[in-house]
């Protein structure tokens, strides 16, 4: 009976060690900004390997906000200071507009410019909320006074 119990306890700790290690390399695996699409003061990101979590998620738009508005000047604020930006998964790439309700960008002369609809992050800025986190698998947050993240209490 003993050595049924070690073999089973063996290997429930090798699949948790495999499934841990499958979550950190995840969770560490550099984000790639593939492109940047721009209509307005609305902007939208294709991104591979966002981070998994909500924490991940605006820690990195908080490291990496300045480098974005070097490399690709976003946000584009409005007049009245109010800016969207929308992070979509890139999956597998652009595909053409097809039967399927997907998001096409206007400023890509080719048929094949449309991707699948899966937003994993935005940030908005507004008169009334100010600056706001979305995670399309989560909660929403925003930022506080003193740029503490505060998690918004859905009704």
């Amino acid at each position: 009976m003993r050595v049924k119990n070690k073999k089973t306890i063996a290997f429930l700790t090798l699949a948790v060690s495999v499934l841990l290690g499958y979550w950190l390399w995840l969770s560490l695996r550099p984000v790639e900004v593939v492109a940047v699409h721009d209509n307005g003061n609305h902007s939208y990101v294709l991104v591979r390997s966002f981070p998994l979590t909500d924490k991940g998620k605006i820690n990195w738009w908080l490291k990496n906000k300045d480098m974005l508005k070097a490399k690709y000047d976003i946000p584009k604020p409005s007049s009245s200071g109010y800016f969207t930006i929308i992070f979509w998964d890139f999956g597998d790439g652009y595909k053409e507009e097809g039967k399927y309700d997907r998001l096409c960008f206007d400023d890509m002369k080719t048929k094949v410019n449309c991707i699948e609809k899966d937003a994993v992050f935005s940030i908005d800025k507004s008169r009334n909320f100010g600056v706001t986190f979305t995670v399309y698998d989560g909660d929403n947050y925003r930022l506080g006074q003193n740029s503490d993240i505060i998690k918004v209490e859905s009704n």
